[in-house]
């Protein structure tokens, strides 16, 4: 009996196994002829529509000249000293107005806990195409458990809290999987942009911030206040992150809150990757304070103020003493011999 069919009398019948393969296959067959068409079609219409990289220049400059696009353009992770770049409304923006560029998304495998898309950016007037694989966890991370939580495993958090990984709703599946595709496509597709375009899009993304910070600092700082309520983040959180009242806020806070608060909406990060370092950061700067000005402490600038007075004295000349080879007073009597 040959693998597949099977022997009924003197006629050989299809399994439901080779029936489901020969499904498979045509339907394979027919997805990939789609594709094909679709590739020579969009080819056929960006030859006959071609971009002219001076228009796409002058109308992403105009775009970066409006002050609320500039708002949204830069976003600002706290990585390190802090990663900073264009956002993804910028690059949403720029491959709009560069035309003749698709984005095709394909689930590459799927199992219980972890879906693959392929994110594929294609300029199809050059023929140049970048693509990234992302994975999706189907779960989250959560410090306490509701009723219906399916807890698939724990872990102990950075502070020695307890953190519970549970599975996914539909919801959460979906928004981390909007937020990583939007990232990959303002990765690759930023690649297909001269970079000379970007670092002049840039410069005036920030000029135009600076010269609207300057007309009305205040209208600036309350506007910026005003966004971050609309993603659940308090004045006092802000103040709290800035480290004073926030009376007067210098145009560089400005700039990082801006960008903040474009990476937050746009699922970079989330407030807490924000603060979570600073303050850690400021409480270990405090702990070195406290322990140079503990007293008996030989740190600290009264340290320093008896060294220098060490040195001082070590640098005095020693006052002159007699030793046997030494000239000896001469004498009124020695004076008349």
């Amino acid at each position: 009996m040959n693998e597949g069919i099977i022997q009924a009398g003197s006629a050989l019948l299809p399994t439901p196994i080779s029936r489901d393969r020969g499904q498979n296959e045509s339907a394979a067959m027919v997805l990939a002829a789609t594709r094909q068409a679709e590739i020579q079609a969009r080819y056929l219409l960006a030859s006959q529509h071609p971009r002219d990289l001076d228009v796409v220049r002058e109308k992403l400059l105009k775009e970066c000249r409006r002050p609320s696009f500039a708002d949204v353009a830069r976003y600002r992770k706290p990585i390190g000293r802090g990663v900073e770049g264009l956002s993804i409304r910028f690059a949403e923006a720029a491959l709009r107005i560069m035309k003749n560029i698709t984005i095709t998304q394909s689930v590459v495998s799927e199992d219980d806990l972890s879906r693959k898309i392929l994110v594929e950016v294609a300029d199809v007037e050059e023929l140049v195409s970048y693509g990234k694989t992302i994975t999706i966890e189907k779960t989250v991370e959560r410090n306490s458990v509701k009723d219906g939580d399916t807890v698939i495993r724990q872990r102990t958090g950075s502070r020695g809290q307890q953190v519970y990984i549970i599975a996914a709703t539909e919801d959460d599946l979906l928004n981390k999987e909007n937020a990583l595709i939007s990232k990959a496509i303002r990765t690759e597709g930023l690649r297909l942009i001269p970079g000379d375009v970007l670092d002049e899009c840039e410069r005036t993304i920030l000029d135009t911030i600076r010269r609207k910070d300057a007309e009305d600092p205040d209208g600036a700082k309350r506007r910026i206040f005003d966004s971050f309520a609309t993603i659940g983040v308090t004045v006092e959180q802000l103040k709290l992150y800035l480290g004073h009242d926030g009376t007067s806020v210098t145009p560089k806070e400005l700039s990082d809150l801006r960008a903040i608060y474009s990476a937050i909406r746009d699922s970079e990060t989330t407030w807490k990757a924000t603060i979570d370092p600073v303050l850690a950061e400021r409480k270990k700067a405090e702990g070195t304070a406290e322990k140079s000005s503990t007293p008996g402490s030989r740190k600290g600038m009264s340290a320093v103020a008896d060294a220098v007075n060490r040195s001082k004295k070590s640098d005095d000349p020693a006052p002159a003493t007699s030793t046997d080879e030494s000239v000896a007073p001469v004498t009124g009597s020695e004076l008349s011999k």
